[in-house]
């Protein structure tokens, strides 16, 4: 569906195009022929003017063609800045019409050239070229709006050009009539400024572009949608770049150091759904990585350890205060294949930029081997019937409640109980914790055989 829209696009605004080429093919027979038949400046420079445009709007067709092309591996950002190269090719054929009408209206002025001869065709041109510049001045300024296109958008704005340049031919026409001679000379000025002003306009708004400038309210409107997804997603770096009315935006955002990687992923996407909706029909890339700035220092004892590739888990972090300095302790896992001296040198980088945070006097680090996974076996039914009796027993004397669920794990390391336990809702997490641990420290003591109890708790 999306292609088929594209193509649509594409396919409009290569019809609107050839339409304008037509409209200046016609513009420029009625311009240049009554102009040289009456030896009028002004209605020569106009059809100078739209000669160039009818050169433009095929640059214009052209660029519109290839802009409409797919990304591909040698562009991948797609082919639509064809449309502002496009642009500024009738920027440079509008900036020698201005230079060959300034010449001429000069060299008349300073020599005195006689007064063109006034004809009613003339002022039927110049009406026939209003009503032909106001038609397609509209139709190219919808179309560029719609898609989003430069080369359009450039056409629009020198149809516009071409009816401020046909009023001033009008007046100039109107005065010679009335008696002022040089009144032509002067309207050809006028409209070799108006000339010059376009083509100014147009380089400096394509070239703009070209050179990756970002418009200041399009990188506003990215930020603020950025800044809006939640407080733990902190904008670090934005790239934006605009192709034909598409911006490609390149994110760096932070996230805490403890999150998990699918809440980066899912804080990823969140920017991307923001940057998209801020800017319509934008690409957007993201990158997270972990905050290294307004981070309390338990956060920041998870990171440091967490940069070093080979520690694997970080937990039990403890911060013992004191007067003025305070000690960390943590527990560091690494695979279980590495061996002590490559994981005591980690170990101790870590604890060395631990201890350069400001207020750490000591850092004690625990080194324990990430586990296995263990292989279950098959299991004795009748031996977990007694077991899962047994658990039960030792809970509801621990407890006075029977436990939720019992499921005995047979493992080649030995049995392990998965134990759900029902705490009062109101209870709080700490005792909670400290119930669950008690019981697994028990179970293990008083029942043979068991390798490892995990207790969970529930309301």
């Amino acid at each position: 569906m999306a292609n088929a829209s594209a193509g649509d696009s594409a396919l409009q605004k290569r019809r609107t195009t050839l339409v304008s080429i037509a409209a200046a093919g016609v513009l420029v027979a009625l311009k240049l022929g009554v102009g040289l038949a009456t030896a009028s400046l002004g209605l020569i420079s106009a059809g100078i003017e739209s000669s160039g445009d009818v050169i433009a709007a095929v640059l214009t067709f052209f660029a519109v063609r290839l802009g409409g092309r797919p990304a591909d591996p040698g562009h991948p950002y797609g082919h639509r800045r064809a449309e502002n190269l496009g642009a500024l090719g009738e920027a440079a054929i509008l900036l020698a019409g201005c230079v060959v009408v300034s010449v001429e209206a000069i060299v008349r002025l300073v020599s005195g050239a006689p007064a063109p001869r006034i004809a009613w065709y003339q002022f039927a041109v110049i009406v026939a070229a209003l009503v032909v510049d106001l038609s397609r001045t509209s139709v190219s300024l919808v179309a560029a709006q719609r898609y989003n296109s430069p080369a359009l958008r450039a056409n629009a704005f020198h149809f516009a050009g071409d009816m401020a340049g046909s009023l001033a031919v009008l007046v100039g026409l109107l005065a010679v009539r009335a008696g002022v001679e040089q009144a032509d000379s002067v309207a050809a000025l006028l409209v070799a400024a108006i000339i010059l002003v376009a083509a100014l306009r147009l380089i400096a708004v394509n070239a703009n572009v070209l050179m990756d400038r970002t418009p200041a309210e399009a990188r506003a409107a990215a930020e603020d949608a950025i800044g809006g997804v939640g407080e733990d997603i902190e904008l670090s770096r934005l790239r934006l770049r605009e192709s034909a009315g598409r911006y490609f935006a390149d994110v760096v955002v932070s996230v805490p150091a403890g999150a998990a990687l699918v809440e980066g992923h899912r804080s990823a996407d969140l920017v991307e759904q923001a940057v998209e909706a801020a800017l319509p029909g934008s690409d957007v890339v993201v990158h997270v990585e972990p905050r290294a700035r307004g981070l309390d220092l338990r956060e920041r004892v998870f990171a440091i350890a967490l940069s070093e590739p080979l520690v694997k888990e970080a937990h039990d972090i403890t911060i013992f205060e004191q007067q003025d300095s305070c000690s960390v302790s943590l527990h560091l896992k690494f695979p279980a294949d590495l061996d002590l001296a490559s994981a005591h040198e980690i170990a101790e980088r870590v604890e060395r930029a631990i201890r350069a945070r400001p207020g750490v006097s000591d850092v004690q680090t625990h080194l324990e081997p990430l586990e296995r996974p263990l292989t279950a076996t098959a299991s004795d039914a009748a031996a977990d019937r007694v077991t899962a009796e047994e658990v039960r027993r030792l809970v509801y004397a621990r407890t006075g409640a029977d436990p939720q669920r019992v499921r005995v794990l047979a493992t080649e390391a030995g049995r392990v109980l998965f134990l759900t336990l029902g705490v009062a809702a109101d209870e709080s997490l700490t005792d909670a914790h400290r119930l669950a641990g008690e019981l697994e420290e028990e179970l293990r003591q008083r029942m043979h055989g068991i390798a490892d109890v995990v207790v969970h708790t529930e309301p």
